[in-house]
């Protein structure tokens, strides 16, 4: 025998979750195992007989019970007698709840129970993976309990699957006009009398900037719908949370709605033994008066409700501020500086009004730029203090209709908070028209997120010594220290980066000179910009700066610094995922600081720029956002893909200079994997900016194959130039003419000598290709002849070009003869012959290399004999003998002159 159960005092989820039950459990009666809700019995007085294999308890055996199915609960308590099943071990239990675990709940075979508005919801869901029909009327019955749960789906604990839900009930026929009709009963006398106590005796309480309610109430028998009641207060007092708390008979009621997360009914609740949802949860409790109940319940409150966010985490400071005289087109360039949307004006240190970017875009239309502000300004200010709740900021800027509040502590501005700062602690991604792009100012994001095990792990041992000093030197100076960006980056990628980034709260030069005299370094400083350099004598160095905010005047413009906080410091930054900070002062050593949260990006793989007009200010950027995304196999975000394609179009990397294009360009052809950054460049349109001249599909091909071609080289005994970055570029460039070749070079600033090997690959890989694929046989020096031609950087590319097998086996011959057959002669050893230095050298060098190639020489004596040969054949200039030295005075010693000897190493080395 199979049965399905709910909980006592059924409510209509618990009736719609039996109905959805029996459509997986065909065989299975319906079992209601104590008193209903009185919406329940009301639509079961006209319904019952719709309904297959109702029973209730008395009317069944429970002996010959082999499966119960529990839906809307898993608490033994709730179950009345049925929870004798639970001790026998025949009995297969099957669990359909959305309800928290929590503990004494029964355990089954199948359990489903996830966190969703309604526990209809996760039997519909089932219905349909299994493609089972449902009429009408059964889809109005479950409809009836997902309104019920959900509030008509606007409760805080609706889901997206809710929703999904009840749009499948809707196209199954179900008839809103019922459940309206059934959600919306009247109240009965009992429960108009009962809700008149609870608002006479309603208490208000503040509990840590929450506003809760507490009403309390007694009444002789039973009366249904007590959370029904209490949703109804809370509508009436439109308060943040709700507990009521009524005596029934023989013991005494409770019920919670709260609408913060602040607030966790849940939590509460559990203290009494029952359960629920953080937005909805109830509880009854024997042996005590409704008042004791409820002191417990205020001291439970107050032990449970979480602080809420206030103004000091959302407020962004230190504030930009401009005087009364300042003049329209000012005020606007520093809100476009700093991504704000207004800006306090301040005359003597107090706050005299403020100025909004729609003041100023209005002036600006009818041309009055040159307007001081005082004349658009609003004075009537309404400011906002630290301590205020989230809510109350809410409250103020709805009832005045404003959209930024200066936070003041007496007359000085300390911080300012917009509209959106509000509204994204509301809506997680809202981003405002000038807003920021990173995804949330979240407080969660800056909590006390210690990385420390993470930095042990990968960084070696001299970079962790380094920060701890840096660590203890700021200590002494009273400053706060932060390492940053890619250092930061990568600990939490547990990738290796010894580059070390220092931000210094305070006098970061100052800072530099005192950690240099601990770690041995000597400094190197740039007064302009508050930065230095600690540089070891390996040549190992370490930037320090002072905590600095960077602005653009114009687009593509080098950066303008001005100090700040390490908020700004990191605001500046170009993308979320750098910008990150680690404390370093022993007290917060480890410490994560990610007010844009980067850290949430890296796990997601995201590339997100701080704020709008990212690329606009620094077109460099987008060079940066194609390396990470390519280095990292991230992904560029879809707000960050659309202002790259907007600043594409609006042809801002135009504006750049060359040496910044270059350095940018350079970094992405020294990746371990260009190839890929390449091609998204040409996807993005940022080819045609840095090579205009070439065509990228027509070298495409070559620039793919180069990963394996470099691969294959190395396996070869071939090692890579110091320069990693010019066989990348030797393969973009070698279907160019020479004189385009040597334009692109003269643009990038090459020096001549990679200028000339650019040169010269372009004038001889046909040549050598051709030669190196010949049909004939052709000797092993021959060969060298044809490859030494090209510079060694062009071999990878050169391998690309190779289509026939066998001119590969050739060019393999020549790559590996190379280190097999290089000759032990040298300079020096030309030079003890007695032959002058000259262009010789090299010729008889080059001519013994091929003949070890033919075989003609072996033997380093065969070598000699060989190259002494050659340059007496070719009349080679001969070192004169020395002149015959002067004679020293007798008794005199070498090195002794006038002075007497000379101290002992006084030579310095160079």
């Amino acid at each position: 025998m199979e049965i399905i159960t709910t909980h006592v005092n059924t409510d209509l989820d618990g009736l719609a979750s039996l109905v959805a039950a029996q459509k997986l459990y065909p065989g299975a009666e319906l079992i209601f195992p104590g008193k209903l809700s009185r919406n329940v019995e009301e639509f079961l007085a006209l319904h019952k007989d719709t309904l297959r294999n109702v029973r209730s308890i008395k009317d069944i055996n429970i002996d010959k019970v082999k499966r119960l199915i529990m839906v809307d609960t898993k608490s033994p308590g709730r179950v009345s007698k049925l929870k004798e099943l639970f001790n026998r071990p025949h009995v297969e239990v099957h669990i359909y709840d959305h309800h928290p675990r929590a503990a004494g709940d029964v355990c089954g075979k199948v359990e489903v129970v996830e966190p969703v508005g309604a526990c209809t919801t996760l039997l519909i869901e089932r219905i349909r993976a299994q493609g089972l029909e449902i009429t009408p009327l059964e889809a109005t019955i479950m409809a009836l309990g997902i309104y019920e749960d959900t509030g008509c789906l606007v409760f805080t604990n609706t889901t997206p699957r809710d929703i999904r839900a009840a749009a499948f009930l809707l196209e199954q026929g179900a008839n809103l006009a019922v459940v309206a009709d059934f959600l919306g009963r009247p109240l009965t006398p009992d429960q108009k009398a009962l809700l008149k106590k609870l608002l006479v005796s309603a208490e208000h309480h503040q509990i840590n900037g929450t506003k809760v309610l507490v009403a309390r109430g007694s009444v002789e028998e039973f009366v249904g719908g007590l959370a029904l009641l209490t949703h109804k207060l809370a509508e009436i007092e439109q308060i943040d949370a709700v507990f009521t708390v009524v005596e029934m008979e023989d013991r005494v009621h409770l019920v919670g709605r709260c609408a913060l997360k602040e607030v966790n009914c849940k939590e509460v609740m559990e203290q009494f033994g029952g359960g629920g949802h953080p937005a909805a949860a109830s509880a009854t409790v024997k042996g005590k008066t409704v008042d004791q109940v409820a002191e417990e319940l205020l001291a439970i409150i107050k032990e449970k409700v979480r602080p809420p966010l206030t103004v000091k985490d959302i407020m962004s400071s230190p504030v930009k501020m401009v005087f009364p005289e300042t003049t329209i087109e000012e005020a606007g360039k520093i809100m476009l500086r700093y991504g704000h949307t207004g800006l306090p004006v301040i005359k003597d240190g107090k706050l005299v009004g403020v100025i909004s970017r729609r003041d100023v875009e209005k002036a600006t239309h009818h041309g009055l730029g040159h307007a001081p502000v005082k004349g658009y300004m609003t004075v009537n200010v309404i400011t906002a203090t630290k301590d205020m709740t989230i809510n109350e900021v809410q409250d103020l800027m709805i009832e005045k209709d404003i959209g930024r509040l200066p936070v003041v502590e007496g007359d000085k501005v300390v911080g300012i908070v917009s509209r959106t700062d509000v509204l994204q602690t509301l809506h997680e991604g809202f981003k405002g028209r000038y807003s920021t792009t990173y995804t949330h100012k979240s407080v969660l994001a800056t909590k006390n997120t210690n990385i420390r095990p993470d930095m042990q792990r990968v960084l070696p041992g001299r970079i962790m010594n380094i920060l701890t000093k840096a660590g203890e030197v700021a200590d002494k100076l009273n400053y706060q220290v932060y390492a940053v960006g890619g250092l930061v980056r990568d600990v939490l990628l547990k990738v290796e980066n010894f580059d070390v980034d220092l931000v210094v709260e305070g006098n970061g030069i100052l800072m530099a000179n005192q950690l240099a005299a601990v770690l041995g370094g000597r400094v190197r400083t740039h007064e302009k910009f508050g930065t230095a350099e600690i540089i070891f004598p390996d040549g190992y160095w370490v930037d320090v700066v002072t905590a600095r905010v960077e602005y653009y005047e114009y687009p593509a413009a080098l950066p303008q610094v001005e100090q700040s906080s390490l908020r700004h410091d990191l605001y500046r930054r170009d993308f979320t995922i750098n910008a990150m900070a680690v404390a370093l002062n022993p007290g917060r050593f480890g410490e994560l600081v990610d007010y844009f949260n980067g850290r949430e990006d890296l796990q997601i793989g995201a590339i997100r720029v701080l704020h709008n007009l990212s690329f606009v200010e620094d077109p460099t950027r987008i060079l940066r956002a194609i390396r990470f995304e390519q280095r990292y196999d991230m992904a560029i975000e879809p707000q960050t893909m659309r202002l790259i394609k907007e600043a594409v179009r609006e042809k801002v990397i135009a504006r750049l200079s060359t040496e910044r294009m270059w350095g940018e360009l350079k970094s992405i052809l020294e990746e371990a994997d260009p190839e890929h950054m390449l091609d998204r460049m040409s996807e993005l349109g940022v080819w045609d900016y840095l090579f205009p001249e070439i065509t990228f599909w027509e070298v495409q091909p070559v620039i793919s194959e180069m990963p394996q071609a470099l691969m294959i080289l190395r396996n070869w005994g071939w090692a890579e130039p110091a320069e990693k970055w010019l066989p990348y570029f030797l393969a973009i460039l070698h279907w160019t003419t020479q004189d385009t070749a040597y334009q692109i070079c003269q643009r990038y600033n090459l020096g001549r000598r990679q200028t000339d090997k650019v040169l010269d690959t372009i004038a001889h890989w046909r040549e050598a290709l051709r030669r190196l694929s010949a049909p004939e046989d052709v000797p092993l020096s021959a060969l060298n002849k044809i490859v030494q031609t090209l510079p060694r950087e062009a071999y990878p590319l050169f391998l690309t070009l190779l289509e026939d097998k066998n001119a590969i086996r050739r060019f393999r011959l020549v790559m590996e003869s190379v280190h097999k057959h290089k000759p032990t002669v040298n300079g020096k050893d030309i030079r003890d012959m007695g032959f002058k230095p000259g262009p010789l050298y090299r010729r008889a060098l080059d001519s013994v290399w091929q003949a070890r190639l033919d075989g003609l020489v072996q033997t380093r004596e065969e070598e000699l004999a060989y190259v002494r040969a050659y340059l007496e054949k070719h009349n080679a200039p001969k070192i004169e003998p020395n002149p015959p030295q002067p004679q020293r005075a007798p008794g005199s010693q070498p090195g002794q002159g006038k002075k007497g000897n000379k101290s002992k190493g006084t030579k310095q080395s160079v």
